[in-house]
């Protein structure tokens, strides 16, 4: 067949020429281009942020983040708050762009100019010449020169935006002490507690009631969407796998690194030591040399007699009373001069006399223990493990290739791309849209579940792209079955419903039986049932709800002791006396001006923040994708 359109090309060019251009005419050119620009997320001053502008601005972050902290949990920066976060910063941006543009600020060249003299790492790419190396500095930070300086230039007008606002910051003292009391100054105040559990006894749920609350409340007891999957993950582990190591290169990687697969070889040395610090003179350094020699003529004469001269005139404390004997020791382990001298000897020989940065020294070789190598049985399957780690990255790229093309050549399985690389096959069932808490390796990739939910993967039950889900990682998956949501079944939930119906009435009379006793013990104090005094402020809060903190620093401080009802929702209700006011301990001297300075960098936050939602007022900065829930508000609730 493809002989035929090689002989007959320029026929099927004319003919495909004849079919296609009609439909242009009819149809017109964006009915086939389709929708490039992607989805619509945020909105600045008219112009669009769209979905692969914001996944590429993601995917560039997590890099650099990744480059800084490789062992980071790629979970976390792959989170639906991480993604929104680098979306806020891309809104931001684009907001302090527009102002700048706005007020025609600019940045002159005599600035910016200084300002690359000054910068140390631009000065790296310089050559011996003083020329700058483009090409160098185009394969580090991946961008040329001129777009490395329109990058600083809107730096700078942007920094300038919000430098108005920031540089012209100031607090009074008043200021200071007025917001900084609401966050130190305490209360002494005891509590009441009436909480739901007091109360589950005296609570009484029919069927008949279960039923009816099932019925109004069914939005909560709903089954999120869950699909049931195959997929493939290919790894450095996995790629090592593939990896062919002959017999031969193991033998061979074993005798190159023999030294790693073996003990070193060890030797005991005995020497006399003449002190002669770097630090002496000429003369005391000839003097000891002197010394040595003299020694050394002894020793010679007498081998036999080396401990006990060595005992009578080494200068080295912790050798000389055994003689000299320093024990056996293996390369590196001694200044490099002396080791030279020891590992050129023979067993039995005596050296000449060696200086080094301690004086002259002279040595006597009494023993060598030889380096013994493991035996290649023993050590062959770490050596083949070591070979595979060092081939794997190589091996990765080319495999993850394979694994890319595979995947996309057969959509309808995954068998082919499995039996290619040897993946095992593995399956995951009732997998949420999003990462469950504690989902590990791809059920943890928002990516790849978000590519498991799409159109083509659900209705079609086609396999995902290769997605990267970290570093050397790669992950394909296919839907083999998808549960839409749905509201579970009354019988399945039947015990959540009254439990819940149960807790809701047992708050309502807990709120009911703590507003009696708050209007009683207002009405007369004597008998109040309260817990012992405590101090709290919105910084102490003795483990006590938020909402009561709030209420007792809300109190008539006027009118102390004053009682005050608490309604705490799930937990109860609570009935507050708040007996008095302990202001903070105002600081003094060098503390009261640093707490002023700190007060006022937090202004000139405040004030940068509130300019900035001004400007996204002006500029009609919008976002379109809901903002994630708070992870830790919702693992509390």
């Amino acid at each position: 067949m493809f002989e035929f359109f090689r002989k007959y090309n320029k026929i099927v060019m004319v003919l495909l020429f004849l079919l296609i251009i009609p439909s242009f005419v009819l149809f017109g050119v964006d009915r086939y281009q389709g929708d490039t620009k992607g989805e619509k997320v945020a909105t600045v001053d008219g112009h669009d942020i769209t979905r692969p502008e914001w996944d590429l601005q993601h995917r560039n972050e997590v890099g650099r983040i990744r480059e800084q902290a490789p062992n980071i949990d790629p979970a976390l920066l792959d989170s639906d708050a991480a993604r929104y976060s680098t979306l806020e910063r891309m809104v931001r941006d684009r907001v302090l762009a527009a102002a700048a543009a706005k007020a025609n600020i600019t940045v002159s060249e005599e600035r910016l100019a200084r300002l690359f003299a000054e910068d140390s790492g631009l000065a790296s790419f310089r050559t011996a010449d003083g020329k700058f190396d483009r090409e160098r500095f185009v394969m580090v930070t991946g961008r040329t020169p001129e777009q490395y300086e329109a990058s600083v230039r809107a730096d700078l007008s942007t920094q300038q935006v919000l430098l108005g606002i920031s540089g012209t910051a100031f607090a009074t003292r008043a200021q200071a002490d007025l917001a900084l009391n609401a966050f130190f100054d305490r209360r002494e105040i005891q509590v009441a507690r009436f909480g739901p559990a007091d109360f589950s006894s005296k609570v009484s749920v029919s069927d008949t009631d279960v039923e009816a609350y099932y019925k109004e409340h069914a939005s909560q007891f709903q089954a999120p969407e869950q699909v049931n999957i195959q997929y493939l993950v290919l790894d450095l582990e996995a790629a090592k796998k593939n990896i062919v190591v002959s017999e031969a290169d193991l033998q061979s990687y074993y005798q190159q690194n023999g030294a790693r697969f073996g003990s070193k070889e060890e030797r005991r040395a005995s020497h006399i030591l003449i002190n002669a610090p770097t630090g002496a003179s000429a003369a005391d350094r000839e003097k000891a040399r002197a010394k040595a020699e003299q020694l050394l003529a002894q020793v010679k004469k007498d081998p036999a007699s080396f401990a006990d001269v060595a005992r009578k005139n080494s200068q080295d404390p912790g050798s000389a009373e055994k003689g000299g004997d320093l024990d056996f020791v293996t390369r590196g382990a001694m200044t490099k001069p002396f080791e030279d001298a020891l590992f050129a000897l023979k067993k039995g020989e005596i050296s000449g006399v060696v200086e080094t940065e301690f004086g002259y020294h002279i040595i006597e070789l009494t023993d060598i223990k030889p380096t013994v190598m493991q035996p290649f049985a023993q050590v062959r399957s770490a050596i083949e493990n070591e070979v595979r780690s060092q081939q794997a990255t190589q091996e990765f790229a080319k495999a993850a290739e394979v694994f890319t093309d595979a995947v996309y050549q057969q959509p309808d399985t995954l068998q082919g791309a499995a039996d290619k690389l040897k993946l095992p096959i593995q399956t995951a069932n009732n997998v949420p849209r999003v990462p469950a808490p504690g989902a590990t390796g791809a059920l943890a990739s928002r990516n790849f579940l978000a590519a498991l939910y799409a159109p083509e993967a659900l209705e079609r039950k086609q396999n995902t792209e290769a997605m990267e889900i970290g570093p050397n990682q790669l992950a394909s998956g296919r839907v083999t079955q998808y549960s839409p949501a749905r509201t579970l079944p009354l019988a399945e939930v039947k015990d959540r419903v009254r439990a819940q119906l149960m807790s809701e009435k047992a708050a309502a009379l807990a709120k009911t039986e703590g507003q009696a006793k708050l209007a009683a013990w207002q009405a007369n104090a004597t008998g109040a049932a309260l817990a012992s005094s405590v101090a709290v402020s919105r910084l102490e809060t003795q483990s006590l709800p938020q909402p009561l903190i709030e209420a007792a620093l809300r109190a008539d401080s006027t009118k102390l002791p004053v009682l005050v009802g608490v309604d705490l929702g799930s937990q109860g209700y609570a009935v507050v006396r708040v007996n008095k006011l302990s202001p903070r301990a105002a600081p003094a001297g060098p503390a009261a001006q640093q707490e002023l300075e700190q007060f006022t960098q937090a202004m000139s936050s405040a004030e940068n923040a509130a300019y900035y939602n001004l400007l996204k007022e002006r500029f009609k900065a919008h976002i379109a994708v809901p903002k994630p829930a708070d992870p830790i508000l919702g693992a509390t609730r």
